[in-house]
């Protein structure tokens, strides 16, 4: 994929399907190809005519400088010839590009409603794709909704394309319920009848009554109290909710969409919580990866972030913070990088964005280490990394490998402590002897 060109950072990426090539050549106005080769011309006047080539070797992508000027760098390192890995970011003068390996479809791309894109409901990542159609297509039933994936991942951007895809008329209202007050999430939630406890001076419907007709997003639905649980669920069966210190209920026409981090199947066995509700909330689980495992979306995500910050149309970037922001792992996802840019717009000001004007950690992320025993280039881990991947072998040795039990500590998806090992690079089962 043609994710980001420094000079022009708001022009559309592109992707370039390689099945069925040999090789590829990438260059300003690489020469005529025999069969079985495509040619990429990119209008870069840092590229050489034929700046590098890419060349399928015993079943990998390898990349190789074809003596350009400036230099290739795989991660962010300068090389002469590199085994390709997916989410590589290659650098070729002021582009960058990223290559992604998925397997092949039986069927052609899921389509999306019109306006998807202007919602960010956009991706080069095949599941993710997948994930935006289901939603689309349950959108206009009562089909619960469940978002799951790590913080900043977008489930408050999936819920909301969905009550847009439901052509329901009531509001969007979103719930953090971990960030109910104890004394009043009752209240906040079901409404409550002036009088029916001190401070209670008016009337107030709650948060529940005010999203009848439209949807109600539960964020982090695993943090609501016990008690809370009980008068939820009554509330799905019902379809009607009793304000604190009132006689009657009632009626709402209701739509819930639920978004957790954590494993709810996994708090039910532990009995924190209903399993009844459970059930209530569960249709349609969608998994929202995380944007370290779907690079190649940097190239939608800046243009659309960097809008949103109000950058100058004629905004452009220095190769090293470009390089910076393919190289950090992102552990905060979508929501961190949001905030990386528009804190780089705003030192900018009209300026070219540069090393200095990102976050901290960003900038100073150490560069990929070229790993010559393996023939590739192995990306640097965060220290958000680090901790969780110790923290993982911690709990593994304790479990004796058993993923399951592990997932149910960390609070998460068993799959999420699968592609945490898969990007670790730790085997469960070695864990399992002695």
């Amino acid at each position: 994929m043609l994710a980001l060109c420094c000079d022009r950072p708001f022009e559309a990426p592109r992707a370039a399907d390689l099945t069925g090539a040999s090789e590829v050549w990438l260059g300003r106005t690489p020469p005529e190809a025999p069969p079985g080769v495509v040619r990429l011309s990119f209008a870069d006047d840092r590229m050489s005519a034929l700046h590098a080539r890419l060349r399928r070797v015993l079943g990998r992508w390898v990349v190789e400088d074809a003596g350009s000027k400036n230099g290739l760098r795989v991660q962010g390192t300068q090389q002469r010839r590199a085994v390709l890995n997916p989410g590589d970011a290659i650098e070729c003068g002021q582009t960058f590009l990223v290559f992604e390996e998925h397997a092949a479809a039986d069927e052609p791309p899921p389509s999306l409603p019109p306006g998807a894109a202007e919602l960010g409901c956009q991706s080069f990542h095949p599941d993710l794709l997948a994930a935006w159609s289901a939603l689309a297509r349950v959108a206009p039933t009562r089909v619960p909704v469940m978002l799951q994936g790590e913080t900043g991942t977008g489930k408050e951007l999936a819920a909301r394309a969905l009550h847009v895809w439901s052509g329901r008329s009531g509001p969007f209202v979103a719930v953090n319920c971990g960030a109910l007050p104890e004394q009043l999430a009752e209240s906040e939630l079901f409404g409550v009848r002036r009088g029916a406890f001190t401070g209670a001076v008016e009337d107030r419907p709650g948060l529940i009554r005010a999203s009848s007709g439209g949807t109600l997003l539960l964020d982090e639905v695993g943090e609501l109290p016990a008690g809370l649980q009980v008068k939820l669920l009554r509330v799905l069966q019902e379809n009607e909710v009793q304000p604190v210190g009132a006689a009657q209920p009632v009626r709402v026409d209701l739509r819930v969409v639920t978004a957790t981090h954590r494993d709810l199947s996994a708090l039910v066995e532990e009995g924190i919580f209903r399993g009844d509700l459970f059930a209530r909330l569960t249709g349609l689980e969608v998994e929202l990866p995380p944007l370290r495992d779907r690079r190649a979306d940097l190239g939608l995500l800046i243009p659309t972030l960097l809008r949103r910050a109000g950058a100058d149309p004629g905004v452009r970037f220095s190769r090293e913070a470009a390089r910076a922001l393919f190289r950090w792992s992102w552990p905060h996802n979508v929501r961190e990088l949001e905030k990386a840019l528009a804190l780089a717009v705003a030192l900018a000001g009209h300026g070219r964005i540069e090393l200095i004007h990102l976050p901290e950690p960003v900038r100073t992320a150490p560069e990929a280490r070229p790993d010559p025993m393996a023939g590739r280039t192995t990306r640097p881990l965060s220290e958000a990394d680090v901790t969780r991947r110790t923290e993982l072998i911690e709990l593994l040795r304790a479990h004796r490998g058993n993923v399951s039990a592990v997932a149910r500590q960390m609070g998460v998806a068993r799959m999420q402590i699968q592609r945490w090992c898969r990007r670790f690079h730790l085997d469960p089962a070695s864990f399992r002897a002695g």
